[in-house]
Order: structure tokens, then C-alpha cells, then sequence
């Protein structure tokens, strides 16, 4: 027992005496000369650390995944070194000390966090994208870096690229300059240590708008070239956030200016590196595609990381709804002020049901285990948020984040920095609500209800959504009420969902009523849930055709081409030359309708199916390809430049993309009319034995 005790107690005194580690060195600045090869999928630089030593050591280390180094100096001195692949390790005895300077001569090929994208056909001269997603621990893959986010450096890079294009990065531009015939120097200053995670560099044939917002932030935009039509739909309210974050925060946007790129591939919807928002180049639309698929959700969620992750980042994954719940609460508010009130509790509303029926079947997380899921951190963060100024008020709660930022600036925090902070200014304990909003994994669904019902329009919602259970004659005389003029967009859209499951000759005039509100969202509600279309119909349902809106043009053409063969060549003439989005929803779409309809431009035929080919190559955004795979498959129709591509698809770096990739090949293979030689190489490709093997 005396043994089992002290094992107890000896294993006890560790766990403590880790937990108190203090960190042994602190890196400070960093001046870099970094050079990128997109041809060669290479980069390499030069760096100059400066670092104190906080306690006496025998190494010192940073973080280089598979990188190759040609120099390494401590204070002007060759040093022993170990490159284990994953970390450069400095060995040498140190004792505390202060303004140390290491070197470094770099060089590496790395296969994530910065991407080189081909965006040009072969034969052409190569053209490329090239951009950082560093987000975890991954910038160490190309810069010699630090995987702790508790580890804030102040980075000043420069980079060495091609001529003639543009090129970003954290901090202001104060120098671009020629190397070379074919080579330019950009120099970045950054004025306050950051992660090195949110590290961002992209570049390419960009241009570039300036504004500036009503405080005066510079604020830079970036569009590909000669796409200018996209610039103002895009960014439509960029300055307005600025300025409401600034007043609704109450602190200072806290770095020097703020960039945004959108690129093409990218991993997910947008990254918040520091000052420099990196974004997916599908969020480019025009002025009818900004009523689907607007940049302003994201546009609002990155620049509230700017305050919510960058300026102020947590000590670890215990406490990242400190980033993502507060950057998606705030971009809520933002929000609010452009689309109104209903749009803000709709919200909430839907991701309310969300995280309910999360809990309800045993998978609800806490926000304070580091291992939750997006809709945890996210959504429940945000929901916390919101409950917590309705617990606290308003001034309260305004001041308790202010003085959080304020002082944890440019530090790292945890939840109980905040707690503090609320707690101060408000005079309340906070321990229940750390409790039942923090720690458990259970969504507080009641709580979140009482909330959502003050106001009149979630009430009204909820009153016509409980209508769904009675039969038609009962709530027939409500729906129609719902949808008077002027008809709320979300109630409308619920009214049209509830006529989708009643027999349709018993709404047909409740349809009518749908269709003549000339809301865009309530005929798009329609044109996505109505697929059988009656005669009576007919004329209404074409009018949506003309809506201003690409997925109810797209949703419309597919369900009117399959309703009425013998129009099927008015329709289609009808969209000629219409696009879509950025990745030609209704192009792709119009042309595989076209192929499959036999009196339909029949000496084109060959010329659409080249052209719907022709999308699945590499150097197109991979959105566009996934269209064209789709609507090959369905054709089958695939060429063997096609299965090359797709092949090709199934190592993608996004993840969804590749994994669609693989799962279509299974059945291209299973399904499809193949060449001998396509087959062959599929059966390579996929591991098939053939019956000779077998």
C-alpha cells in the first residue's frame, strides 16, 4: 500500500511539475528572404531568429517538416545540429540570455500548407496560384516555424517571385523592387508578434482595389485579372464591417491593414490569417449570384478573427471556442445590421435545431473538450454567447470583451481570462453558466427556446411550422394568410415546403399565391421542391427561369427539361449562353441537357460534348470539375483524357474533391463502356485483379 501511495504521489508531483514548465526560450523576431519556385514546387530563404533564453538549456529547437538545411549559425557561429525530419534541434549549452541571433539557409518541397496551383493549359506558358493554409501545425511545412501557437513572433518576410504578377503577405508592403529580368522582391513589415500558424502568403495574376474604411484601415482587395465585374458584389460591405466591429468591440482593429485573396482550390471557405484573409475563389460572384452564394458570411466571420484569434489566441484546443464561437457570433451581428433582424434569429434558430438533435442522440460535445467537432465550436460557441449577454447585459458583456482583448493583447488566453473579465464588469458569478454552457456536453435546448421566442417572427415561424402535423383542411385558410403580401422569406419558404408534401391538385391555387409574392427565396423554394410539375403550373413555373437567382435557374431548367420533352428545345434556347456561378453551374448543366436532347442543335453535339470534356482538367477550379464528372458519368461519355483527369482528381489535395474523385472511379469502372486501354489502366489504378491474375 505504501509503495502503491507513493507511486500515486510521485506520478501526482510529474503530472503538476509539467503542467508548471516554464518555456525556455522565447522567440522574438524573425527577418526572412524567402524564394518560391512554382515550377519546382520548391521554396527556400534565408532567416535571422532573435531569441531569449529564459532558463539554462542544452538545446534549442524549431519546427521543419522534411526541410533541408545548408546553414545554421548560432550568434555567428557553426553549431551542431540534428534534422530529424520533423524539428531542426540546436545542440549547445546556454545559459539565460538575451537578443540571441540564429541563421538559417532553408530549403524544402513541401506537400501541404503552401500550394502551388496550375491554372493554365499545357502548351501555354505556366501559370499559377500560389497560396499558404497553415491553420494547426502546418506552416512549419515551408517555414521554419513554431507548431505552439503559444509561440508569437513578429515576422518581417520577404519573398522572391515572378515578375509581372502580384504577391501578399502579412504586414504592409514597404518595398517591391527587381532581383532579376524575371524576379521581384516584396518586403513585408508586421508590428506585433502573432502565431505562426496565421503566417499567409499568396500570389498570381491578381489586381488589386484599395479602399479604406471610415477609421481609417487600409483595406486592400484582390481579384483575379480582369474580373472586375466580381469586385463590388464580392466585397459589397467590407468598409461597413470594419467599421461596426471597431464600435461593436469597442477595441481597435489591431494590426496595420487587412487584405483579402481569394484563390482557386482552396481548402475550406476562408482562412483568418493575420491581416491577410485568404479565401475561396467560389465566393467571387456578380450581382445575381451575391442572392445565393455571398462572400458576406465568411467575409464577416475571418475579419472578426482578426480580434478573436489572432490578437487574442487560446493556449490550446481545450479553449478554441474562444476563436471560432466569438468569430462566428460577431459575424452574426454584422449580420444582423445588413440583413435585419429575422435573418439574425434564423439564424440562431436553425443552428439551434442543429446542436439539439446533436444532444437528443447522444453525440452533444462540451465547448471545452478540445476534441469537439465545427458545429460545437462554432455554432454552440456563438449560442453560449448569445445567452451569456442576455444572463449579463449588454454593458456588461460590451465591457467584459473589451477589457479581455485589452488586456491579453497579443498574449494567449483561456476561458477563464474571459470569465474574468465578464465577471468583473457584470458582478455575477459565472460558474452556472460555465456549467451548462461550457462544460456540458448536453445543448440547453429549453434555454436556447426562451430565448429564440421573444422575438415576434421566430413566434410566428414556429406557429406555421407546427402546422406541418394537421391535415390540409385544417391550416389550409393559415398557409394562405402566411403568404400576403409583403410574405416574410423564411415563413414563405416553410408555407412552400408544407405544399410539397400535400397532393398537388389540392394546392394548386396556394402555389399560384407562392409563385405571385415575387420573392426570390420563396419561388426558389419552389423550384427546388417541386419536381413533378402539373400543366397548371406550367407557365408559372417557367417564369422562374428569369429569377435572379442561379440556383433556381439551374433548378428550374433541369425540372422543366424533364417535365416537358416537347419544350425541351424552347428551354434550352432560352439559357443559351448563360454561366452561372464560378463554376458554371448552369453551362455545365445546359450542356448536358443539349448532347441528350436529340433535336436539339444536332450538328453541335460533338462541339458541347468537347467543350463539357474539356472542364475536368486539372488547371480548373475543381468545383467546375466535379460538374463535368457528374454530368459525364450520367452521359457516359467519358473520353480517356477524362479518366486520366479523374485519376488524376483522386489525389487532389481537398479532401471532398478527392475523396468524389475516388468513389467515381469505382463506378466509371463498374458501369461505364471503357476502352481495353482505359480498363487496363483502371484496374492499375484501383488494384483489380484480372481474371489472368486470378
Amino acid at each position: 500500500m505504501k509503495k502503491l501511495f507513493l507511486n500515486h504521489f510521485l506520478l501526482f508531483f510529474a503530472g503538476f511539475a509539467f503542467a508548471q514548465e516554464k518555456p525556455v526560450t522565447d522567440f522574438k523576431h524573425l527577418q526572412a528572404e524567402i524564394s518560391i519556385m512554382p515550377v519546382k514546387g520548391e521554396v527556400s530563404g534565408d532567416l535571422t531568429y532573435t531569441f531569449d533564453v529564459l532558463q539554462p538549456t542544452d538545446s534549442v529547437f524549431v519546427d521543419a517538416q522534411k526541410m533541408e538545411f545548408q546553414k545554421v549559425l548560432l550568434n555567428g557561429e557553426e553549431v551542431p545540429f540534428k534534422n530529424d525530419g520533423k524539428r531542426l534541434w540546436l545542440t549547445r549549452k546556454m545559459g539565460k540570455s538575451s537578443n540571441n541571433v540564429l541563421e538559417i539557409t532553408y530549403s524544402a518541397n513541401p506537400v501541404q500548407a503552401l500550394y502551388f496551383i496550375e491554372t493554365s493549359p499545357e502548351g501555354e506558358e505556366q501559370e499559377y496560384q500560389v497560396w499558404t493554409q497553415g491553420q494547426g501545425k502546418y506552416t512549419s511545412n515551408w517555414l521554419p516555424s513554431f507548431d505552439d501557437v503559444n509561440e508569437k513572433v513578429e515576422f518581417d518576410l520577404s519573398f522572391i517571385y515572378k515578375t509581372g504578377r502580384n504577391l501578399t503577405a502579412n504586414g504592409v508592403l514597404v518595398k517591391s523592387e527587381a532581383v532579376n529580368d524575371s524576379l521581384t522582391r516584396w518586403s513585408f513589415d508586421m508590428k506585433q508578434p502573432m502565431s505562426s500558424y496565421l503566417l499567409a502568403v499568396a500570389a498570381g495574376n491578381y489586381e488589386v482595389e484599395e479602399r479604406e474604411s471610415n477609421s481609417g484601415v487600409p483595406l486592400k482587395l484582390f481579384y483575379p485579372e480582369g474580373e472586375e465585374q466580381y469586385v463590388e458584389p464580392t466585397y459589397r460591405h467590407t468598409e461597413m464591417m470594419m467599421d461596426f466591429f471597431e464600435k461593436e468591440i469597442g477595441v481597435k482593429y489591431p494590426w496595420q491593414n487587412y487584405k483579402q485573396i481569394p484563390v482557386q482550390d482552396f481548402l475550406y471557405s476562408g482562412m483568418e490569417n493575420t491581416g491577410t484573409t485568404i479565401f475561396s475563389d467560389l465566393f467571387l460572384v456578380d450581382s445575381i449570384g451575391f442572392h445565393d452564394r455571398n462572400y458576406v458570411m465568411v467575409n464577416a466571420h475571418e475579419l472578426a478573427h482578426q480580434w478573436f484569434g489572432d490578437m487574442v489566441t487560446a493556449v490550446s484546443g481545450e479553449h478554441h471556442w474562444l476563436q471560432e464561437g466569438f468569430a462566428t457570433y460577431y459575424a452574426l451581428l454584422a449580420e444582423r445590421e445588413i440583413f435585419g433582424e429575422d435573418y439574425y434569429y434564423w439564424k440562431l434558430f436553425q443552428s439551434a435545431e442543429e446542436l439539439k438533435q446533436m444532444s437528443d442522440s447522444g453525440k452533444g460535445e462540451a465547448l471545452l473538450n478540445p476534441k469537439a467537432g465545427s458545429l460545437t465550436f462554432y455554432q454552440k460557441g456563438a449560442w453560449a454567447l448569445h445567452i451569456l449577454k442576455e444572463l449579463v447585459g449588454r454593458e456588461a458583456f460590451d465591457a467584459g470583451v473589451k477589457n479581455y482583448l485589452e488586456k491579453h493583447a497579443y498574449q494567449n488566453v483561456t476561458t477563464q481570462d474571459f470569465l474574468a473579465e465578464v465577471e468583473q464588469a457584470s458582478g455575477m458569478d459565472l460558474g452556472n453558466f460555465r456549467k451548462n454552457w461550457l462544460e456540458q456536453s448536453a445543448f440547453q435546448g429549453s434555454e436556447a427556446l426562451e430565448s429564440l421566442k421573444r422575438p415576434e417572427f421566430i413566434r410566428n415561424y414556429l406557429e406555421i411550422a407546427a402546422l406541418k402535423q394537421l391535415p390540409l383542411e385544417s391550416k389550409k385558410e393559415l398557409l394562405e394568410k402566411a403568404l400576403d403580401f409583403p410574405v416574410n422569406d423564411y415563413i414563405g419558404q416553410e408555407v412552400v415546403h408544407q405544399l410539397a408534401l400535400e397532393e398537388i391538385s389540392d394546392v394548386l391555387d396556394l402555389y399560384k399565391k407562392s409563385f405571385a409574392t415575387n420573392n426570390l427565396y420563396v419561388r426558389q423554394a419552389i423550384a427546388l421542391s417541386l419536381n413533378q410539375i402539373p400543366q397548371e403550373l406550367k407557365s408559372e413555373y417557367g417564369s422562374l427561369l428569369n429569377d435572379d437567382s442561379y440556383l433556381t435557374r439551374e433548378a428550374a431548367l433541369f425540372n422543366l427539361w424533364m417535365n416537358f420533352p416537347e419544350d425541351r428545345a424552347a428551354y434550352l434556347s432560352k439559357m443559351e449562353g448563360q454561366e452561372g456561378f464560378s463554376d458554371k453551374n448552369l453551362r455545365t448543366l445546359w450542356l448536358a441537357l443539349s448532347i441528350a436532347t436529340p433535336d436539339f442543335h444536332t450538328s453541335r453535339k460533338e462541339e458541347y460534348l468537347e467543350e463539357l470534356r474539356s472542364y475536368t482538367a486539372p488547371y480548373y477550379r475543381f468545383q467546375l470539375r466535379k460538374n463535368a464528372f457528374g454530368y459525364l458519368f450520367q452521359l457516359n461519355a467519358f473520353s480517356s483524357e477524362n479518366i486520366r483527369d479523374l485519376m488524376e482528381a483522386s489525389g487532389h489535395h481537398t479532401y471532398r474533391f478527392r475523396d468524389f474523385a475516388k468513389n467515381l472511379l469505382q463506378q466509371v469502372y463498374q458501369t461505364s463502356d471503357l476502352l481495353p486501354e482505359d480498363r487496363t489502366l483502371l484496374e492499375k489504378e484501383l488494384g483489380v485483379k484480372t481474371e489472368a491474375e486470378n
